[in-house]
C-alpha cells in the first residue's frame, strides 16, 4: 500500500525535498499505483538483456556499429557505463523491447517509491549497489586510486525535469564518503589533462547530458579531458554508440544481419521474439510507409526519450514529409499493456511501460511508468513512476 508519509520522509532525508512542494512542480512524477508482473516475464526481460549484451560483445558487432559512430565513440574505455535502461512493452506473447537508453534517469526516485510501499530494505540494497557501481567504474579505469569527487553533469541542471534526482545522487555519494557536485558543463574547465569544477579536480563525471558524443561547444573542455584520459565519464559515448543508437535495433531485429554477425541461433530466437521489427525510413519507400503508417512508430535515430516520436495513426502528412527528409527509423507498433487506477475517485485506464535498470548485464531495479497519450510524458494525473513487484 502506498504510504505518502514514507515517500515524503524519503525525499526529505534523501534530498531535502518536500513532497507537497515537489507535487506543485512535478504533479505526475510519482503514481500511487504499483505494477505486478509474473516472474516469467521478468526472466524473459532478463533473457533479452543477456542476449543483447552477448551480441554487443562480438567484435563483428562493434566493427559494424562503430564504423559510422562519432570520433569520441571510437575511444575504447574500460568503464562499462552506468544506468542502462531497457524499456519494454508487455505484450500478450511476452515483453517487447522498445528501446535501450544509456543514461536512464529515475533509479533513485524509484528507491524512494519502494520506501513508500514498505520496501525499505530493498531500497537500501539498491542504493548501495548504485554506489558500488560507480566505484566499480572508477576502479576499472583507475584501479586502487581513491575516488574523491564526482560531478553530476547536465545542461542547466536546475531546469531539468529530473533535477530532484540529481540532489538525491549528490547526497547519496556524500553519505558514502564521495564529494559530489551538480554542474552545468560550462562550469567545467580544462587544466591540462585535469577537469576542474570551481578550482577542484573532478575524478568522475556522472554524465546526464543528451549530447551523447560530447560534440556541443559547451562540452569542449569535458570532451578534451576525456579524450586525453584525464577524467572518467560514465555513461560514455562508446556505450551509446554500441547500445542506444536506435539504428542498432534494425540489426537486432533482422535475422539476416544477425546471421552475418555470427549470432548463435538460440540467441537470434530470443532477439527476434523480443524486439519488434525496426527498419530505416527512406524517401523512396515513402508511399509504402504512408499507406501502412498505422503499423509503425516513427522515431529519430539519434533522438532520446519521446522527443519527435510519432505513432503512425496520429501522423499528419506535413510531419510525415519532414520524417522523409532522413534520420528516422520505423518500429512495428506493440501496444502497451494497461492498468486501471482510481484517480480522484474515477477509474482511469493507464498505459504502462517497464524499465529494467542494468549494469554489467545484470538487472538492478525494475520500475514502470504509467501514462495516457502516445508516449510516456509525466503529465498524466495519477501517472508517473510506479514500483514493480512479483505477481
Amino acid at each position: 500500500m502506498f504510504d505518502r508519509a514514507a515517500l515524503n520522509a524519503a525525499l526529505v532525508e534523501g534530498a531535502g525535498l518536500d513532497l507537497a512542494a515537489l507535487a506543485e512542480s512535478h504533479p505526475s512524477l510519482f503514481s500511487q499505483a504499483a505494477v505486478a508482473i509474473a516472474p516469467a516475464t521478468r526472466q524473459a526481460m532478463a533473457d533479452i538483456v543477456a542476449a543483447i549484451e552477448s551480441v554487443v560483445a562480438l567484435p563483428a558487432w562493434q566493427q559494424r556499429v562503430l564504423a559510422g559512430a562519432p570520433a569520441l565513440a571510437q575511444r575504447s574505455t574500460p568503464a562499462r557505463s552506468v544506468f542502462f535502461g531497457y524499456d519494454f512493452h508487455l505484450a500478450v506473447d511476452g515483453p517487447k523491447l522498445i528501446e535501450i537508453n544509456t543514461n536512464a534517469g529515475g533509479a533513485l526516485l524509484n528507491t524512494c517509491l519502494l520506501r513508500a510501499h514498505g520496501e525499505t530494505a530493498a531500497a537500501e540494497r539498491i542504493e548501495q549497489e548504485i554506489v558500488a557501481m560507480f566505484r566499480a567504474e572508477w576502479q576499472l579505469e583507475r584501479g586502487d586510486a581513491p575516488l574523491t569527487r564526482i560531478a553530476i553533469v547536465d545542461e542547466n541542471p536546475a531546469a531539468q525535469y529530473l533535477a530532484p534526482e540529481f540532489e538525491l545522487f549528490r547526497r547519496l555519494f556524500a553519505r558514502n564518503g564521495i564529494a559530489a557536485v551538480i554542474a552545468d558543463p560550462a562550469e567545467l574547465l580544462r587544466d591540462g589533462e585535469r577537469l576542474l569544477y570551481r578550482g577542484e579536480v573532478v575524478d568522475l563525471v556522472y554524465n546526464r547530458l543528451t549530447d551523447f558524443a560530447l560534440e556541443a561547444a559547451v562540452n569542449a573542455d569535458l570532451q578534451a579531458v576525456f579524450a586525453a584520459g584525464g577524467v572518467v565519464v560514465t555513461p560514455h559515448p562508446r556505450a551509446h554508440a554500441l547500445y542506444a543508437d536506435k539504428r542498432n535495433l534494425m540489426l537486432l531485429s533482422d535475422p539476416v544481419a544477425l546471421s552475418e554477425l555470427g549470432v548463435p541461433a538460440a540467441t537470434q530466437e530470443i532477439l527476434l521474439a523480443g524486439i519488434p521489427r525496426t527498419v530505416a525510413v527512406t524517401a523512396e519507400q515513402g508511399e509504402q510507409f504512408w499507406s501502412a503508417r498505422k503499423n509503425w512508430f516513427f522515431k529519430p535515430a539519434a533522438g532520446f526519450g519521446s522527443r519527435a516520436t510519432y505513432r503512425g495513426d496520429k501522423l499528419t502528412k506535413r510531419v510525415f514529409e519532414e520524417i522523409l527528409q532522413g534520420g528516422y527509423i520505423a518500429q512495428e507498433i506493440v501496444p502497451p499493456s494497461t492498468q486501471t487506477l482510481l484517480v480522484d475517485a474515477v477509474a482511469q485506464d493507464m498505459k504502462l511501460d517497464v524499465r529494467c535498470y542494468t549494469y554489467a548485464a545484470r538487472i538492478q531495479l525494475v520500475a514502470a511508468r504509467l501514462y495516457q497519450g502516445q508516449t510516456t510524458n509525466f503529465r498524466t494525473p495519477g501517472g508517473g513512476f510506479a514500483p514493480v513487484f512479483a505477481a
